[in-house]
């Protein structure tokens, strides 16, 4: 039985990013269409006034908090205030306005790299705050930290029902394909489609390509998310814990090195030269392989293969081309 019924109305903060757009896809699924969505230009959502006026006019039951300042290693390292001020302003003012206009749940979405950087693998919720962090992405790191604590917070003192999910590392439709500031994958989709289209002999990746990483299809995760806020209240609460920050990761379990993925990218784009790796480029943390215990505790685990989607993500991004 659904927790979340049709007249239920359910705000979703960042419906143009590719979780978000895959959220809205994944309610309609489910028959659930009562969506409020805002652009940017819209609403801004670094704007407190703003936020809360929209809250108080639009009064959600459920939100979905997907929006976020987001990027691979480079715009993380070189964008450092920009991801802290906006990530942090972003959440702060929705979180508080969900609170103060009587929201039933609110699911808060964060990122992997909360983790330390020498965690022991797999990573488990409660290795949160057990050691320094990885310094190329420590201001974003922080700020998804930040609003799980709030969120834990405001349940604590307010009686909410706030939950944080952390993912691995996502791709698929709706990707960011920017040759400096996207995340690993859609960088290497884009790479080798251009070594391809070139004709060039060789492909370079950053890094040494021994780090190993996990990587999850975003209607995949799309799928948990709402798995989760469609709970019912007694498995629901279940998650909410007061000793314990209100935090499920979101993974398959699996993971490969970035020599292994660059491959599998090559295979697929079709790319037949040599891969070179360039040391000198920072590899990030070694392993972020995340213990999916907890989701699978609840009832849901990933279903999607990676080398059956990836090829569907590179049609994707040829889509993207000759948009």
């Amino acid at each position: 039985m659904s927790y979340i019924l049709p007249e239920h109305k359910i705000y979703i903060a960042g419906h143009r990013g590719m979780v978000g757009s895959a959220i809205v896809r994944e309610l309609n699924k489910l028959g659930l269409s009562n969506i409020v969505t805002r652009t940017h230009a819209e609403l801004d959502l670094t704007n407190q006034t703003a936020v809360d006026e929209f809250f108080a006019v639009e009064k959600p039951d459920f939100v979905f908090l997907a929006a976020a300042k987001v990027g691979g290693i480079h715009a993380n390292n070189v964008y450092r205030g920009d991801f802290i001020y906006q990530n942090l302003m972003i959440q702060n003012n929705v979180i508080h306005a969900a609170y103060l206009h009587g929201v039933n749940r609110l699911m808060f979405l964060g990122s992997s790299c909360i983790y330390p950087k020498d965690c022991p693998q797999p990573i488990k919720e409660e290795y949160l705050l057990t050691g320094p962090l990885e310094q190329t992405n420590q201001p974003y790191a922080l700020a998804k930290i930040a609003g799980i604590e709030m969120c834990w917070s405001y349940n604590r003192q307010y009686g909410t029902q706030y939950l944080a999910v952390m993912p691995t590392n996502l791709y698929g439709p709706g990707d960011n394909y920017h040759p400096e500031n996207s995340h690993v994958i859609p960088a290497l989709i884009r790479k080798a489609h251009e070594a391809k289209e070139s004709g060039a002999k060789e492909m370079m990746v950053w890094g040494s390509g021994i780090p190993r990483r996990e990587f999850l299809y975003c209607e995949d995760m799309a799928e948990a998310c709402v798995y989760l806020l469609n709970l019912p209240d007694v498995e629901y609460k279940k998650q909410l814990n007061d000793q314990h920050p209100p935090l499920i990761n979101i993974g398959t379990g699996e993971d490969m090195t970035i020599h292994e993925l660059a491959e599998k990218i090559c295979a697929a784009v079709g790319f037949k030269g040599e891969l070179v790796f360039d040391s000198n480029k920072p590899d990030g943390t070694l392993r972020k392989l995340l213990d999916v215990a907890k989701m699978s505790a609840a009832g849901w685990m990933a279903k999607s293969v990676f080398k059956d989607k990836i090829p569907t993500t590179y049609l994707e991004f040829l889509k993207q081309l000759k948009a």
